[in-house]
């Protein structure tokens, strides 16, 4: 019986982060296809994302601070940028600054987190992608771009240019998108989800808000992991660090945990390694724990007498401004996308199965 409970809880924890990522993963996926057929390698260089000259970075940096994505719908994005040419340093600043940081998110922490906190998170909501870029970019090796994209284009050089109807070149683009990319990236997502509902039955949310609230239990450094492996929202979860701070932590609480869960989750951190590689992954996750570590203890440092802003005229007005620019889909919709990508998932796996049956046959 408690078994049965167990995975019934585990379901329901991973398919409600589910439900509120996956409409924006395949919104992502649709994108990403136009991406992958319209931007090639020449428009990358152009844009010098195809590079690892500074002004991709700060480009991709600021591009990714004005879209409300979730970590898990930049991953189809980033992704299809790096298949089409652009480099690793452009591609995980997109991948860090979009979940961590947005207008809306800006609006929330201002009336719940107050303007001090609120500079901070902006702050490292600028930077933090940025240092990240810079170093993925010198320390990328031979992920720093993705090869067969420059290949082919050598080789395309040599062949009698075609050029097809945009409809037909949308088509094929989204061919891709909803064919191998969802295929590669849906399994990741889901079995992420699953882990991390695994972690949310183990270990309840209430349970991390009163550790992460009592300021005698605190620690910075397992702040970050529990951020790190939880499904994070930055607009979900700054009511909810909001309490925290307001329960008696040290504003530093709500700077890593905004800082180094917004930008990472298990689904994450598993599609950059299977689709870009391990220094990939290894040089995004301990840049994120590092510097949301460091941004911590500087708001600690910066802010050694804070007061909780809980207002509840600024409250609500916070609440109703983000609101107005939120969109929330329908729960049918958010079903039938998990669904989705479930199946993805599944087939995938399928897919796997056979082919090791096969080997062993």
């Amino acid at each position: 019986m408690f078994i049965i409970t167990f995975i019934k809880d585990v379901i329901v924890s991973a398919m409600s982060m589910l439900n509120s990522a996956s409409p924006w993963i395949l919104f992502s996926f649709a994108i990403a296809g136009v991406i992958h057929e319209f931007v090639g390698t020449d428009m990358m260089k152009k844009a010098n994302l195809g590079s690892t000259k500074l002004s991709g970075i700060l480009s991709m940096t600021l591009t990714g601070m004005a879209l409300p994505i979730c970590s898990c719908g930049t991953i189809p994005l980033g992704i299809s940028m790096y298949y089409s040419g652009a480099y690793l340093g452009p591609v995980l600043t997109f991948m860090t600054s979009s979940p961590m940081i947005n207008p809306i998110a800006i609006i929330l922490s201002l009336g719940l987190l107050g303007p001090q906190i609120t500079l901070i998170y902006v702050l490292m909501g600028f930077f933090c992608p940025l240092l990240i870029g810079i170093i993925a970019n010198k320390l990328g090796g031979e992920e720093l771009y993705y090869k067969p994209a420059y290949e082919n284009k050598r080789i395309q050089l040599n062949l009698k240019k075609v050029k097809l109807p945009v409809a037909q070149r949308i088509k094929s683009g989204l061919r891709w998108s909803f064919t191998e990319l969802a295929m590669a990236i849906s399994k990741y997502t889901v079995s992420g989800m699953l882990i991390a509902g695994i972690l949310f039955t183990v270990v309840p949310q209430g349970a991390i808000q009163r550790y992460l609230g009592d300021p005698g239990m605190v620690s910075l450094l397992g702040i970050t992991v529990v951020a790190a492996l939880m499904y994070v929202c930055a607009v979900g979860h700054i009511p909810f660090i909001a309490a925290v701070v307001a329960s008696g932590a040290a504003p530093g609480v709500a700077i890593t945990f905004l800082t180094a869960g917004c930008a990472t989750n298990i689904a994450e951190l598993i599609s950059i390694r299977k689709t870009i590689g391990k220094r990939a992954v290894t040089l995004y996750a301990v840049s994120v724990l590092a510097l949301s570590q460091v941004g911590g203890i500087l708001a600690n440092k910066l802010l050694p007498d804070f007061q909780p802003v809980l207002d509840f005229d600024k409250v609500t007005n916070s609440i109703s401004s983000a609101n107005a620019f939120l969109i929330e889909f329908p729960e049918w919709i958010q079903t039938i996308c998990s669904l989705v990508l479930i199946g993805y998932a599944l087939v995938s796996l399928f897919k796997i199965l056979k082919k090791a049956a096969k080997a062993h046959a």
